[in-house]
């Protein structure tokens, strides 16, 4: 390195780089433990069962009621196949990519993507919506697709900001450009349904990058969505 701490070596450019990335990435990933998927999702399900009968005998429920007894079986298929299958890598979707003949440099926005995810602090619903924009770099992304990204980190145990930074990352990497912007304005459970018990109340986060730092793209974006 030289005395203003650049660096000089390309190599070692590349290296560091690499690290600042992996670092980045590392900072947004989902907390999973390194055997998360050596477990086939049928075995998840019998487990959870099993864990679940013992969480509503504790409860005092009769599982021997018609209305109950099947309980655990539906909340351990509920569980891996639908509201936490997001955080099997297998299940990600494959962004469907078009080239851009029309050559459009405008931002695409699509509003109101429905956003269903679980807090991971105490496992009750976040429930809200999603805009996702972007602005195309050679190629455009099936619009079906920008949803079935916001549903895929959804479908995870989360915290609303994690969620919108996966949101975005996930965008940048399909399409292979930074300008990409992501709000989520959503109604947590954790908050109306336990402790201080507040309806009315959501949450609001936002992730922009490349042009959409630029005050006059944001504020664009802002005023297509309405806020």
């Amino acid at each position: 390195m030289n005395k203003n701490n650049e660096i000089n070596d390309p190599i070692l450019e590349q290296v560091v780089t690499d690290l600042e990335h992996e670092y980045y990435n590392s900072a947004f990933d989902t907390p999973l433990r390194p055997d998360a998927f050596e477990m086939d999702d049928d075995t998840k399900m019998e487990q959870i069962a099993q864990h679940f009968t013992a969480i509503m005998q504790v409860l005092g429920m009769d599982l021997q009621d018609d209305s109950l007894k099947d309980t655990p079986k539906r909340v351990a298929k509920m569980y891996v196949k639908e509201i936490f299958s997001g955080l099997n890598p297998a299940n990600k979707p494959k962004p469907t990519l078009f080239k851009n003949p029309f050559k459009y440099k405008q931002m695409l926005v699509e509003r109101n993507i429905a956003v269903f995810s679980n807090c991971e602090h105490h496992f009750v619903p976040i429930v809200g919506k999603a805009h996702v924009a972007y602005i195309s770099n050679e190629q455009v992304i099936g619009l079906s697709k920008l949803n079935r990204i916001v549903q895929y980190c959804a479908q995870r145990p989360q915290v609303q900001e994690r969620l919108t930074m996966q949101i975005a990352n996930m965008l940048k990497e399909a399409l292979g450009t930074e300008d990409v912007a992501v709000i989520i304005d959503a109604h947590h459970h954790c908050v109306s349904s336990r402790g201080i018990r507040d309806a009315n109340s959501t949450t609001l986060t936002a992730e922009y990058s490349g042009q959409f730092l630029s005050e006059e793209t944001k504020y664009e974006l802002l005023k297509y969505i309405g806020l």
